[in-house]
């Protein structure tokens, strides 16, 4: 067959910082990052509450889940000490997680995810991009690589190359389009490609300007491959995926970002001054700015078509002395807000009506990746299958809201819960939650019913819109 894998451990999978504008707070970003001095008062912090219960009752890992939840999972392997697939499987069960990110398509985690209607996206690594431009490579990589696995196995996208445009590999930018139309055809010849889409993550940095949200642009230098790439994804029907972390931002300049802000707890927010839309946190400002970046090229009628997915987002809960913020607390309530988020279906002021699809980074701490310490720690679980700091929430503040809406937030209570302590106002995950790995068995089925009657009787006190 001449089947072409190109399996690997993506050793090459570190977060890149922005270094341009778009991404670190100068002067003028820090200003609209500050909070407003008007006279409106930061909500008070409502009960927090721990979002893996909450999935649990609206996600369950089957594939007779008919809404699954938009937040997904990136799984990397990037380790020697992660337990085998099939035992990975009970932590997502207990996280309610339906949606995960691999950086490869290995057939081990493949085969293990049969029958269990988790939806994948897969990748095809940076030194596939030049081979599978030959239309008989791409054909046989997919031979190799999905077919095999459907529909057992749900493969909903292909991720050809990672953050590609914004690397220095000029061969490696211009083989990215023609890779991605190969592939594509060759899902088409075999008849998947209206089951598995075929797209590219990028950073932050292919945009030039973020600030506001409403002046967001792509770099000129990179436009016209832009402009190409979002052609042939609004042709197919397929995302634009960005790889989001408001980390960086604060990490860069904790002086001047606003933490609250960073992390998707209660603040007064921010204003965008053109289009009047207020913004409860950097993640949606980051993604409107990509859908304004994308609005300039495309015009709003194609644009508003074209789904944008958050596919890396995440915060670390350890970090070397230099890395400020790098903390479990820290950890635990941006990844726990961002599962709340998900778990609303919320979408962004500048599309209220379109559920956002997020995938934390990570499901693991992984021991193997290079650089500084927080690259090792961004996982939810260690390796051993508990978790690496407990997940919480707040209830949210008033979404979407405009700049003369008042900014209310949700209210929670925790209706005599002896799993709540209000010295912390957190809910918290029993180490029943590790994965017995010897035996395969996920987690005790006493612990899920405790949890699931506990949890449904604390969504009596709240106001969350699932």
């Amino acid at each position: 067959e001449g089947a072409l894998r190109c399996f690997h451990t993506p050793s090459s999978q570190l977060h890149s910082v922005c270094s341009s504008s778009s991404c670190l707070p100068t002067p003028a970003i820090a200003a609209f990052l500050a909070p407003s001095s008007s006279s409106m008062a930061t909500p008070t912090p409502p009960p927090l509450l721990l979002l893996p219960l909450l999935l649990l009752l609206t996600t369950p890992l089957s594939s007779s889940s008919s809404s699954p939840t938009a937040v997904g999972i990136n799984y990397g392997q990037v380790a020697d000490n992660l337990p085998s697939p099939t035992a990975v499987i009970p932590l997502l069960r207990s996280l309610g997680v339906s949606r995960v990110k691999i950086y490869d398509a290995d057939p081990a985690v493949l085969r293990a995810f049969a029958d269990t209607g988790v939806d994948f996206v897969v990748g095809l690594a940076d030194e596939c991009v030049a081979k599978v431009t030959d239309p008989d490579k791409a054909l046989a990589w997919v031979k190799s690589n999905i077919s095999p696995f459907v529909p057992r196995t749900r493969i909903s996208a292909v991720t050809v190359g990672n953050e590609v445009l914004t690397g220095k590999n000029t061969a490696l930018i211009r083989a990215l389009l023609p890779a991605m139309q190969s592939v594509h055809t060759a899902l088409v010849a075999l008849g998947l490609d209206r089951q598995v889409a075929v797209t590219t993550a990028h950073s932050l940095a292919v945009l030039e300007t973020s600030y506001p949200p409403s002046a967001g642009s792509f770099r000129r230098d990179l436009a016209p491959c832009v402009s190409q790439l979002l052609a042939f994804l609004s042709k197919t029907g397929a995302p634009f995926l960005i790889n989001a972390y408001p980390y960086f931002a604060y990490k860069a300049d904790p002086r001047k970002v606003p933490l609250d802000y960073v992390l998707l707890q209660p603040n007064p927010g921010v204003v965008d001054p053109f289009s009047g839309l207020r913004y409860q946190n950097m993640l949606h400002a980051q993604v409107d700015a990509v859908h304004t970046a994308i609005e300039r090229l495309l015009g709003k009628a194609k644009a508003s078509e074209l789904e944008v997915r958050v596919s890396e987002t995440g915060w670390p809960s350890n970090g070397d002395l230099d890395e400020a913020g790098a903390t479990p607390e820290n950890a635990r309530r941006y990844n726990g807000n961002i599962m709340r988020m998900a778990a609303q279906k919320a979408g962004t002021p500048l599309r209220p009506n379109a559920t956002l699809q997020v995938y934390i980074f990570a499901l693991f701490n992984e021991n193997q990746k290079p650089g500084p310490a927080s690259e090792r720690n961004y996982g939810l679980f260690k390796p051993d299958g508990t978790p690496a700091y407990q997940l919480a929430a707040t209830s949210p503040p008033a979404a979407n809201s405009s700049a003369s809406d008042g900014v209310a937030a949700g209210e929670g209570e925790d209706g005599g819960d002896d799993m709540f302590d209000p010295s912390t106002g957190y809910y918290t995950i029993s180490s029943a939650t590790k994965v017995r790995f010897s035996t395969g068995i996920g987690v005790s089925a006493g612990f899920h019913f405790v949890i699931l009657l506990r949890t449904a009787a604390l969504l009596k006190g709240l106001s969350l819109s699932l």
